[in-house]
This record gives structure tokens, C-alpha cells and sequence, in this order.
């Protein structure tokens, strides 16, 4: 398929075939995509979590809403921005900038004191949205990887973030569940399978300034 058909093949799945799972390459494809994807600044104010366990999907199922597949999808995907954001997160950043690039600290400086001034004055809620909005970036991300690779999706936000941050043990971490994405492949009688993708015409979504 090209880019668009596997766009086209994509919806979001209501019923996975809870027999098959993901291959190791596929979920090592899904968590590298998800390094790759964009944020701002570069920072990566997120973390992934990959759930592989069974036990704990089924213990998720009653904190989504009871949506099934929660507990079907070969994994489960959380991804997690931090509680609270600590200006620490830019001096890593750069540190990390200037070990993979050999970039001077003359070229770094002006940057990193313009971006540490600038996330100083965001007050911790405002970075939290901040945060969140980088997570819907990468949910994207994963949604365009897993149809050019086949690999089928649900994109969940109706859970309970608290008693996901309980389960998971992500006050641990000083992270707070964002978005959920049940992966795996779709069941023969998911009853979406087979139906048209619903979608506006392009000149009804698309401005063209020439």
C-alpha cells in the first residue's frame, strides 16, 4: 500500500483478534517512531509506556470505561507527560545536544538561556497543557506508523487518568497518564471492519492561499 491507502485502510479499531499479537520487530518499530516523533524545542517531555501484560490490561479494562479492548489488543500503549516539569529537563536537553552534535557551548548558550527564561515564567498547569499537547503530536505519529506498517489501532482518551497513574505505579515516575492506544489486529467481525471511512470532501477542509 501506498501512504494513503494505508491511511484509507486504517479506523480505529472496536474489536481486536485477541489470539494475535504483535511481533518483537513491530513493537520495536512503534516505540522507535515514537523517539522520532516532533516536540517542541526538541525537548521530549514524554515517555511511553508498553503494557505486555494481561493481568494489568484486564485490571485497565474497568478504569477505560470497560472498553474491550483494553484487555484484547496484543499491547497497550500509555503515553505519559511528567506531573510536574523541572527546568533540569532543558540543561539535559542541551547536554544531550552537545554530546551528539560536538556543538560549542558558544553556539548552545544563547538558545538554552532563552528557553530556560521562557519555560521558567510557565507556571506548572501551563506546561501541563503544554506537556499534553506534545503527547497528542505523538499519538498522531503512531496512528500514520502503525497504518503504513498494518498494524491496528484504537486512539483512546475516555479513561481515568488517576486510577491509570494508580495501577501503573506512575506517581513513581513523577508521570500522569495522557493517552492510551490498544494495539494488535482487528477481528473478522469487528463489525467497522468492512465499513466506508466517513470523511468531508478536500475543499472542505482544505484552503489553498496561491
Amino acid at each position: 500500500m501506498n501512504t494513503i491507502e494505508s491511511l484509507q485502510w486504517r479506523y480505529a479499531v472496536k474489536k481486536f483478534d485477541a489470539t494475535r499479537n504483535l511481533s518483537t520487530l513491530q513493537i520495536d518499530t512503534l516505540k522507535e517512531a515514537f523517539n522520532l516523533t516532533a516536540t517542541s524545542y526538541g525537548l521530549q517531555p514524554l515517555k511511553l509506556v508498553v503494557i505486555n501484560n494481561k493481568n494489568i490490561q484486564k485490571e485497565l479494562v474497568a478504569a477505560s470505561f470497560n472498553q474491550p479492548q483494553v484487555l484484547e489488543a496484543s499491547q497497550l500503549l500509555v503515553i505519559c507527560i511528567p506531573k510536574e516539569y523541572a527546568i533540569s529537563e532543558v540543561e539535559n536537553y542541551f547536554n544531550l545536544v552537545k554530546k551528539v552534535r560536538e556543538t560549542p557551548d558558544a553556539v548552545i548558550n544563547p538558545f538554552k538561556t532563552f528557553l530556560t527564561a521562557e519555560i521558567s515564567k510557565k507556571s506548572q498547569e501551563e506546561l501541563l497543557v503544554w506537556n499534553r499537547n506534545q503527547a497528542y503530536i505523538a499519538l498522531g505519529n503512531l496512528l500514520t506508523v502503525c497504518a503504513v506498517e498494518q498494524i491496528d489501532a484504537c486512539p483512546m482518551e475516555g479513561f481515568v487518568p488517576a486510577k491509570y497513574d494508580e495501577i501503573l505505579g506512575l506517581d513513581n515516575h513523577n508521570l500522569t497518564a495522557t493517552l492510551v492506544l490498544p494495539v494488535g489486529f482487528r477481528a473478522e467481525d469487528d463489525y467497522m471492519k468492512d465499513l466506508k471511512k466517513v470523511r468531508r470532501n478536500l475543499e472542505d477542509v482544505v484552503i489553498e492561499i496561491n
